[in-house]
């Protein structure tokens, strides 16, 4: 860990201090009992991973404080955030699942209505440049401002959200603490809860403990990196196991959810069913996978870029070479890959108080 971040803003890049504080944040949504806040309101200790890309959050426009992040804590947690009270932002994003929608293809809002994707997880988002699937989103303190407001997740309005929590006093002490005053905007709202969500960093796995030689990997999980790094890492490259690019990999469209992917953001057709790379850390936690959660089983997951690639006319070209479709693997090197993707998994994350409710 080290105590300086590097902050990028329209191609500058500026320094940033921050100070060592250890500081347990048990704030709950759910119970009258509210922890008092800092008095004078201190820097929050990002942790920066080694070998991490640079920060992306804007902490010049929003500053990442111990306050602000106690307080979208509570927000991520908060039913009043959703039209009828009931749809949080944890709702979907489950903590001991890489805070993704567990078992479920898509999202489920207010009313029990579907969404249209599958919920991603929310882990070291304060490095990443995109947040959705389509890349429609990119920058992380608007990326609440959908959920909260699309008719079939919370179905509500920045003011309508606002107003409720302004006849709440302690609400009023929590947005004085972290922005100086009572006054509940939304958008505070949202640059509280970026705050909280930017803090969410994964790099604690049995591949991150290997990497600093802390500890050994099997036989079976030193064949299946070999094998990843060959088969797979073009796409899921780096720390963040993710390009962040939008590829076609040959996937059907489904008719029932009639989602074409970036192709929803620019409408060029050499868009159509490109969507984002995802990041594989905590993969063996975020079942169903796909955009619309169409594979239940990392077996499946495989078993489809081995068999069932569809010639698209905008397939990815790693995936139509040499006149093969898709990934060539057989059934040992799939079970050698699952085990190297399984050490990509951060217990200590999923389990962190710090994110809990």
């Amino acid at each position: 860990m080290i105590s300086t971040a590097t902050i990028s803003k329209r191609g500058q890049f500026r320094p940033l201090w921050i100070s060592f504080i250890f500081i347990v944040l048990t704030f709950s949504s759910c119970s009258d009992e509210v922890i008092e806040p800092l008095e004078k309101d201190k820097a929050y200790n990002m942790e920066m991973p080694s070998g991490f890309p640079e920060i992306t959050f804007d902490i010049t426009g929003n500053p990442i404080t111990v306050n602000g992040v106690a307080l979208g804590k509570k927000l991520f947690y908060e039913g009043r955030l959703s039209r009828n009270n009931t749809i949080s932002c944890g709702f979907c994003h489950i903590q001991e699942y890489a805070f993704t929608h567990h078992g479920h293809p898509v999202s489920h809002g207010i009313d029990d209505k579907l969404g249209i994707r599958n919920a991603p997880p929310i882990q070291n988002m304060a490095f990443l440049r995109n947040y959705t699937w389509d890349g429609v989103s990119h920058h992380l303190d608007e990326r609440s401002l959908v959920p909260i407001t699309t008719d079939f997740e919370m179905d509500s309005s920045l003011p309508e959200a606002a107003g409720k929590l302004n006849a709440d006093a302690k609400y009023k002490k929590m947005f004085a603490a972290a922005f100086g005053d009572e006054n509940i905007t939304g958008d505070r709202i949202l640059k509280a809860l970026s705050q909280f969500m930017a803090t969410m960093v994964s790099a604690d796995s049995k591949y991150d403990r290997y990497k600093k030689g802390n500890t050994v990997l099997s036989n079976e999980e030193i064949q299946g990196m070999t094998l990843f790094q060959k088969k797979c890492s073009s796409c899921h490259s780096g720390e963040l196991f993710t390009d962040e690019s939008f590829r076609n990999t040959g996937m059907y469209y489904n008719t029932q959810f009639k989602d074409a992917g970036r192709y929803r953001v620019t409408l060029e057709q050499v868009d159509w069913m490109k969507f984002r790379v995802p990041s594989l850390r905590n993969v063996e936690y975020t079942a169903p996978y796909m955009h619309d959660g169409r594979f239940y089983t990392l077996e499946a997951v495989l078993n489809f870029y081995s068999d069932n690639v569809e010639d698209n006319p905008n397939l990815d070209p790693q995936l139509k070479q040499d006149g093969h479709l898709g990934i060539a693997m057989n059934t040992q090197e799939k079970q050698f890959i699952i085990a190297f993707l399984k050490t990509l998994s951060d217990k200590t994350f999923i389990s962190n108080p710090k994110f809990a409710e």
